[in-house]
């Protein structure tokens, strides 16, 4: 950060979780860690926050590991730092260390010996404090056991040194848990599951190699999980070993792990129970052995199991004993949690707390995971989506869903304010359209808003690519454009309306008295996906028969959307049906699928463009608000128009395109629906393909950015043409987004926000010069300087897609204002920038 800059802080990020099996994982210091695309993502239960992300990886983030791990809290009570193992589709693993003192995060080594293919599991064991045995598994089928040395001060070394390396066969493993066996000491039991249907033990020593143990069968299909519970204590001694295991052939089996000579001595000849029939395989470790048996088989789900997990152990008051819980959290595709525990009598493992059964939108869950205390219970499913039950009972069971961070799962294309800037509007490849907004906790207290995905007004059967609100007067709506060549208008229907009016600090810019006029309640998905018909107030409350074959299972029988007011940030299911826009109408002209959209101030044009290889294909198209008729056909360009925006007063519409020309169109109103528009200049402006411009918001000088790593600026002179002002120096990376703040009006000095392909953000100051006139001074030169190179923590992993000041009606303080961006990474992000 440059002195004398301004302070640029986080004020949220949205993102959702990569759609992949182990790549979950909380820790014992309350945070859960998830990849988002090529980041690492940390967020908060308590707040619903995502903290952070940490930028390293390559690849596609595929697993995470937090050393402690919920199951070893008890081992972290003084713990000051902690650490995390993130994996990579590249086989690339990094170890992270973060300090609990103050919050920062530090990159401290990358395991060296890489796997070939993507990691699919990371499972680890804490020894001590500081001393940690942890596994990891690729598709590469190969199995690297490691011991790591945590640091005992601040900063100091981590000694990694590699244990084995292991193999079992072509079929690769997906799933490890480490165990220390009961009764000796470090000797430790691997146990590796995956394409073979079999579960494979080995046992091995700190100093030593792995050797293979034995072989569980039972299960007939892929094992997706495999979890040790820490050693039973029964009589007074730590004896037994319990593993749980899952499958895709949906069962769950609980195996028991016992000293072999133990079990023996206590049983007698005619003490025959169903164990002795169903002995297992007996494996030796050093001067002792153990017979494994099956303690149970577990049946409930009705999909593939895609985790099991004990619930982390009972720590005594003196933090000395522990005691491991006899409870297993199940997770599976039929979108089902499960908790299963011992009946008190007959000891039969019995399903006791089902949750997700209703959430129809899940789509199934793809792992399960506790809270270290064991109150909580976290899923993250295929929609990238997580999900958080909380047990809020006194004396029995009462587990109520939570708030959680929630995102895209695909690349961000776009992003809009709102006229007023109450909330954030977001498009993306994951085919949905998104609407993040602050939401006040108390009234009287404006620090604490935090911000949520308060709806989903678009859930679409394409990707979504651009993204226009319509300023002005009236109802809230926004046109989309995506991979069709149909734009769509959408119109805020009155359960969004109400639900504004309690996330808003300032009530919403449509008032309740307008409101009235709304006649829309809500949106209902149609079947294929593409139109969403609304819900009239007054058939709101009529019952409605969606299909005339009763019990026939077609693509009409979906379920109908309920939609209400919102007095807290929603949920995944409610968001996900119930928060729907209506869609208003269908703008029909393009060639080929829309590319980039742009409405007017006053709101009364909208500019559209498509994907193109040829002038006629490349004309720009403007729609009349209101009436959406086609009224002009803006010819320029040979190649796709990346984006346009129209001048602060409307006179002129600036379009950039592939074909590394910018256009300036005049555009003015001859009557009630006629427009007069002319090509005003058309200038090569870069050697490379322009990705983005802006204007300044207080005059007619405007910014474009290319591929070729410059930025521009450029004046509308008096006389009609365009000249160049200045060239930005050089940057290190293609420049793929702009945004032009005006600061002051007086001096004509603002801040130019400008995004990189490689994710991160930078912000300069502008100071154009112009005489009284309007025409730019023959002394004094416009300047350009850096005022801050935002910390690569707060920005993307990968390219900025857009960049957005939100609308001065809405700045936090003075002298502050807010910065939106979205790219490539998945995420869409709020920075506040504080100017001196």
């Amino acid at each position: 950060m440059s002195n004398g800059g301004p302070e640029v802080g986080r004020v949220f990020i949205g993102a959702g979780c990569n759609r992949i099996v182990n790549n979950v994982s909380w820790g014992a210091c309350g945070l859960v860690a998830f990849g988002a695309q090529n980041a690492v993502a940390i967020f908060c239960p308590e707040t619903a926050q995502i903290l952070t992300t940490i930028p390293g990886h390559k690849a596609s983030v595929t697993c995470t590991y937090w050393l402690p791990s919920a199951k070893f809290a008890f081992k972290a009570k003084h713990l000051e730092r902690h650490f995390l193992l993130s994996g990579d589709a590249e086989g690339v693993i990094i170890l992270w260390e973060l300090s609990l003192l103050d919050k920062q995060w530090r990159y401290v080594l990358q395991v060296p010996q890489s796997h070939k293919k993507g990691v699919t599991c990371i499972a680890g064991f804490m020894i001590s404090e500081t001393d940690a045995v942890f596994a990891s598994t690729s598709s590469d089928s190969s199995v690297y056991v490691w011991e790591l040395a945590l640091p005992s001060s601040s900063g100091g070394d981590c000694n990694l040194s590699c244990l084995d390396t292991l193999s079992v066969g072509p079929k690769p493993m997906v799933t490890l848990s480490i165990a220390e066996l009961p009764g000796t000491t470090g000797h430790f039991l691997l146990a590796m599951g995956g394409l073979d249907n079999k579960i494979h033990l080995f046992c091995g020593e700190r100093t030593g190699k792995f050797v293979r143990a034995c072989e569980l069968k039972g299960h007939n299909d892929w094992i997706r999980s495999l979890d040790f519970s820490l050693p039973v204590c029964t009589n007074g001694e730590m004896s037994n070993l319990l593993l749980v295991s899952s499958s895709q052939d949906r069962s769950i089996r609980i195996w028991k792990i016992t000293p072999h000579n133990s079990l023996a001595n206590s049983r007698r000849r005619e003490d025959i129970s169903l164990t002795s029939y169903i002995e297992g395989p007996i494996f030796v470790v050093g001067s002792f052995s153990y017979q494994i048996s099956l303690e149970s088989l577990l049946i409930g789900h009705e999909d593939w199991v895609y985790s099991v997990e004990w619930q982390p152990p009972l720590v005594s008051a003196e933090g000395v004993e522990c005691h491991q819980r006899q409870s297993i959290l199940s997770a599976s595709m039929d979108k089902t949690m499960m908790i299963w525990q011992p009946e008190r009598t007959t000891g039969i493992w019995m399903n006791v707390v089902t949750v997700g059964e209703l959430s129809h939108c899940a789509l199934g869950f793809y792992g399960g995971h506790w809270s270290s205390s064991g109150d909580a219970i976290l899923a993250h499913g295929y929609g990238g989506s997580f999900h958080l039950w909380r047990n809020v009972g006194v004396d029995a069971d009462n587990w109520q869903p939570q708030k959680v961070p929630s995102g895209h799962i695909a690349a961000v294309a776009d992003i809009a304010w709102a006229k007023s800037g109450e909330y954030l509007l977001s498009v993306s490849h994951d085919q949905t359209t998104r609407i993040f907004a602050p939401w006040l906790s108390e009234p009287h207290l404006e620090t604490l808003d935090t911000w949520h995905e308060i709806a989903r007004p678009q859930v679409h059967g394409h990707d979504i690519n651009c993204v226009a609100i319509i300023q002005g007067k009236g109802n809230h709506r926004f046109v989309s454009g995506a991979e069709e060549k149909v734009a769509r208008v959408f119109e805020a229907p009155l359960s969004f309306l109400k639900t504004l009016n309690h996330a808003a600090l300032h009530k919403s810019t449509f008032p309740e008295d307008m409101q009235a006029d709304v006649q829309i309640l809500g949106a209902n998905m149609s079947a294929l996906g593409l139109s969403q018909k609304p819900i009239y107030v007054q058939a709101a409350h009529e019952p409605t028969v969606r299909n005339s074959n009763e019990g026939v299972d077609t693509l009409e029988t979906i379920p109908d959307a309920v939609p209400v007011e919102l007095t807290e940030p929603p949920i995944e299911e409610q968001l996900a049906w119930h928060t729907l826009w209506p869609e208003s109408h269908k703008l029909y002209g393009h060639g080929n699928e829309l590319f980039s959209l742009c409405c007017d101030h006053k709101g009364e044009l909208v500019a559209s463009s498509c994907k193109a290889q040829s002038v006629s294909v490349a004309e720009i198209w403007l729609w009349q608000v209101g009436s959406w008729k086609a009224i002009g056909r803006l010819q320029s360009h040979s190649l796709t128009v990346t984006q346009m925006e129209f001048s602060h007063d409307d006179n002129f519409l600036l379009a950039v395109s592939r074909d590394r020309h910018f256009s300036v169109f005049s555009i003015k109103q001859t009557g009630a629906d006629k427009i007069s528009y002319q090509l005003l200049a058309r200038q090569e402006a870069h050697k490379r393909i322009i990705w983005a411009c802006s204007w300044n918001p207080f005059g007619h000088e405007f910014a474009t950015c290319s591929r070729d790593k410059t930025v521009k600026i450029w004046a509308v002179e008096k006389s009609s043409s365009v000249k160049q002002l200045m060239t930005l120096p050089q940057f290190h990376n293609s420049v793929t987004a702009i945004s032009w703040l005006g600061l002051d009006l007086s001096s004509n000095a603002g801040c130019l926000a400008v995004g990189l392909e490689n994710g991160l953000i930078e912000l300069w100051s502008l100071s154009v010069v112009r005489t009284e006139d309007g025409s730019l001074a023959a002394t004094g030169p416009s300047t350009a300087a850096l005022l801050v190179r935002l910390d690569p923590f707060m920005c993307h992993v990968s390219t900025v897609h857009r960049l957005a000041w939100r609308n001065r009606v809405q700045s936090t303080a003075s002298g502050s204002m807010q910065l939106a961006s979205c790219g490539a990474d998945n995420s869409v992000r709020v920075f506040e920038v504080r100017f001196d």
